[in-house]
């Protein structure tokens, strides 16, 4: 149904990487065909256009990327969703925004991924700086540990994977507990194994919560363009701030350093847009064709559907139901399945047993992965992965 847009990898020589059942799309997910001419028109625009680039990037494609970005996600205003190479680079930005002159406390999770992980290990090493962690585990009384704490304690920001990367489950009712936050407290939502995999509406939490994602993952644009959205009203003055955050101002540059009420606030400099061409080629071929996040995650959890079915007729020792961290398949997980193997050897030979199949997939130390997408086929039953 969907494959015809991914025919350079699907139709790709026996024996290729690209020929085998992709099963780690959640972890790089094939780009349509269409990138390719997005790629040479980029590379067109750059080389005949040279400086004057700039004019349209700057006015029609990152614009058009922020409409897009904005209708997937029911945002109000695509003007306040900044942009950056990946979302390290703006939740660093955010972070530098706080005086570490003066005590800051952190809420999160001990499920994020490791871009932040790591961050918030090297502040916490900081005299002033306070990391609170909640056990994502048990899932089903994540919600409430994770509020009444919220709650209770004085955190200037809090910090939650609305899919978390490495089990595939859903963070419950991650976008209510967003509404109901302390004013006091700035809060993000990584939704990057969310975005264009499972539908969002940030409707009614818009002004509360930063969003961050990227093209890597579902949108299968590639890495390198990554955007978060910015409460309205926001006041914070970035210590991290490059010169793209002044692009209004730098012919009449002031002695003080100002910050636009938009995205530009949480700008920062010079950066490749090839993913900016390809991420709009597929916004404009998906709108053409009306492949809607709804028609997408509605594909994926049929196919999740038949691989559970022939995992059940099969009596697999690593890549069954007791191995599987898997909660409520319409409500609370993501677009991949994730088995735990006991140990990190265990997962390793279970990923060459696959590859061996012509069968792609990853890990997580003891945990592997299984990812789905459109480009799998309308019925596929995944029989090459429990042979």
């Amino acid at each position: 149904m969907y494959q015809k847009y991914y025919r350079q990898f699907l139709q790709a020589p026996s024996g290729s990487p690209t020929s085998m059942l992709h099963m780690a799309c959640h972890s790089h997910h094939y780009w349509p065909d269409v990138t390719l001419d997005a790629v040479q028109q980029y590379w067109r625009d750059s080389a005949l256009l040279a400086d004057d680039k700039w004019g349209p990037i700057f006015e029609e494609k990152i614009p058009a990327w922020q409409g897009a970005v904005a209708r997937t996600l029911n945002l109000p205003d695509p003007d306040r969703i900044a942009i950056a190479p990946n979302t390290h680079e703006l939740v660093y930005r955010l972070l530098s925004a706080f005086d570490l002159s003066r005590p800051l406390r952190i809420l999160t999770t001990d499920g994020e991924f490791y871009s932040f992980a790591r961050q918030l290990q090297r502040l916490d090493e900081l005299p002033g700086v306070e990391v609170t962690r909640i056990p994502k585990e048990p899932y089903a009384t994540l919600a409430e540990r994770f509020e009444q704490e919220l709650h209770r304690g004085d955190y200037q920001l809090a910090y939650a994977s609305q899919v978390f990367f490495d089990s595939g489950v859903v963070f419950p009712e991650l976008l209510q507990i967003a509404g109901r936050k302390p004013a006091r407290t700035e809060l993000v939502i990584d939704g990057y194994h969310a975005f264009f995999a499972r539908p969002i509406d940030l409707g009614e939490i818009a002004d509360k919560v930063f969003f961050t994602a990227g093209s890597y993952k579902y949108l299968g644009a590639g890495e390198g363009m990554c955007f978060m959205s910015i409460p309205a009203n926001c006041q914070l003055r970035p210590l991290n701030t490059g010169w793209f955050a002044e692009l209004a101002e730098l012919e009449n540059r002031a002695d003080r350093v100002g910050y636009a009420d938009n995205w530009l606030r949480f700008a920062g400099a010079t950066m490749d847009y090839s993913a900016l061409y390809k991420g709009l080629a597929i916004f404009e071929l998906f709108e053409r064709e009306g492949i809607s996040v709804e028609r997408i995650h509605d594909y994926v959890l049929a196919a999740q559907k038949r691989f559970l079915d022939t995992m059940d007729a099969v009596d697999h020792p690593l890549l069954n139901r007791d191995n599987l961290i898997y909660h409520d398949l319409q409500n609370g997980h993501g677009h991949f399945f994730t088995f735990d193997c006991g140990t990190a050897e265990q997962s390793e030979r279970l990923q060459q047993e696959l590859k061996s199949r012509a069968v792609l997939s990853d890990r997580r130390q003891r945990l592997l992965r299984l990812g789905f997408a459109i480009y799998h086929g309308e019925n596929e039953t995944y029989r090459q992965v429990f042979r």
